[in-house]
């Protein structure tokens, strides 16, 4: 490395943020990422390890040692191509992600760890502002025709993959426009959506067709999830029209909480909520918007969805803001000798949470309580841990007020009707069944039919997302040519 002795010589530098009062104003990132000069002395903590543990930590597997010296060095451009070389969208990853390259960290044994994501961050967007991010059209096409259903990260990532190896690429996305989760789901404020139309750009630029407002297959009668397709094209067709295709549609079915009073108005999934003020921000008309203004909101679930909500529903105006997690606390500070290289459960708190929350640990609602229909309060009992299994605590149950109440408990699988339609195998939680072995890596038990991301893996975290999607492009171009020069 550049400073051999650098990890003894700085300390960590996080990103900053704008002050909670100015950000809550708007739905813009406020995120203040590190200049060159901040960018250099993190990445001079870098200890050149023997075994860089943080590259395993990574599902891209980037090359987080080469990119950290050649940042120390001065060489951005370089370190975006290092970059670049294992990694579709480090925007997204290096905005989002939780970074487990960073609990993998060997400094983070006994430090704190180097500030991983904020370098990929600075380098990013340090590529795009100096015009390093360019497309990449094949010079050889090879006449064969792939159908990638799903426009998220894992089919962003496949059919740029697909379309750099020479092949007609078609990304469909039944939404009318695509990124996923990424796109209704993710706040703008922790995820402008530009950086999302300008990969589109990029990525039609290279070849790939892009289709929204388009279903393959069916909704379910009972689906909540978001959709906004104008036109409907059968699984059949696409077998017949594409040599090839590959399912990369998210778990989007919500999971639910089935108790009394669950029908009250007022009582919505999270992903009712959070893709309705996605699309306020894009500028769309929409009638019946869910709001959090002057409420008193319950977010049950204490993940990042509920996180989201909880920074939406404070820029909207709410009362009061109540997060809900049925486990228990857990620790401030993880075990390291315990977990390390491992992500560690510890006690974390997003940048939402700052902005006022209040957050209840072991606690398990009830009952919905409410007026003409609508919910006005929930009923709460603290739970515990006992004979392994969670059980209730006598004498704990309290009634909270409540005038919105989200669900963000997580998700349970994809829609089933497209892997019906397809005929595509599941497996024991609702995913499609696909190995990833490097034999027929991806293959569904249907012929010439694929399937990646969390339609196969089940809910994850995008860096997973956008591996998959890399992967299951080299298994896909594979089957169609014999042979894969893309990475895996």
């Amino acid at each position: 490395m550049g400073k051999v002795t650098g990890f003894m010589e700085f300390e960590r530098i996080d990103e900053g943020y704008a002050p909670v009062a100015e950000r809550l104003k708007h739905y813009k990132e406020f995120v203040i990422g590190l200049d060159d000069t901040q960018g250099k002395l993190q990445a001079a903590r870098c200890m050149d390890c023997g075994t860089p543990f943080c590259n395993n930590g990574c599902p891209v597997n980037n090359i987080i040692p080469d990119f950290n010296d050649l940042v120390y060095r001065n060489d951005w451009k370089n370190a975006f191509a290092v970059l670049d070389s294992t990694n579709n969208f480090p925007e997204f990853t290096g905005r989002i992600c939780p970074a487990p390259c960073e609990a993998a960290c060997v400094l983070n044994i006994n430090n704190d760890a180097v500030g991983i994501k904020s370098i990929e961050h600075a380098i990013i967007d340090r590529a795009w502002a100096e015009g390093w991010v360019a497309p990449r059209p094949a010079k050889i096409r090879t006449g064969k025709r792939v159908a990638v259903v799903g426009a998220g990260p894992a089919g962003m990532a496949a059919a740029q993959q697909l379309a750099r190896a020479g092949h007609d690429v078609t990304l469909f996305e039944k939404n009318d426009r695509i990124g996923g989760l990424l796109r209704y789901g993710i706040p703008d404020f922790k995820l402008e959506k530009s950086h999302i139309d300008r990969r589109a750009e990029q990525m039609q630029a290279e070849g790939v067709t892009i289709r929204t407002g388009v279903l393959v297959g069916s909704m379910p009668k009972d689906s909540k999830v978001t959709n906004w397709a104008k036109e409907n094209i059968s699984p059949a067709e696409l077998q017949e029209q594409f040599d090839a295709v590959l399912l990369t549609g998210g778990s989007e079915v919500s999971r639910d909480l089935p108790v009394p009073g669950r029908e009250f108005d007022g009582v919505h999934y999270a992903m009712e909520f959070l893709p309705q003020q996605n699309k306020i921000n894009a500028g769309d008309k929409l009638k019946g918007q869910i709001r959090a203004d002057g409420k008193h909101v319950i977010v049950i679930g204490g993940g990042d969805t509920g996180s989201d909500c909880v920074g939406t529903s404070n820029r909207h105006g709410a009362k009061s803001v109540t997060q809900f997690e049925v486990m228990p606390m857990p620790p401030e500070e993880e075990n390291k000798p315990l977990v390390w290289p491992y992500w560690p459960i510890k006690l974390r708190s997003s940048s939402s949470h700052e902005e006022g929350a209040q957050r209840e640990f072991a606690i398990s609602t009830k009952q919905f309580d409410g007026e003409k229909g609508k919910v006005k309060s929930l009923t709460t009992v603290q739970v515990e841990f006992k004979d392994g299994k969670l059980s209730e605590v006598p004498g704990t149950e309290k009634q909270w007020p409540a005038d919105l109440v989200l669900l963000a408990m997580g998700f349970t699988n994809p829609l089933a009707t497209i892997l019906e339609g397809f005929g595509v195998e599941k497996d024991a939680r609702g995913n499609a069944k696909a190995t990833t072995e490097f034999d027929d890596g991806y293959a569904t038990n249907v012929p010439k039919v694929f399937a990646a991301g969390d339609m196969r893996r089940g809910q994850s975290l995008v860096v997973w997302a956008i591996r998959e999607g890399r992967q299951a492009a080299r298994s896909v171009d594979e089957f169609l040519m014999g042979f894969s020069d893309l990475p895996r």
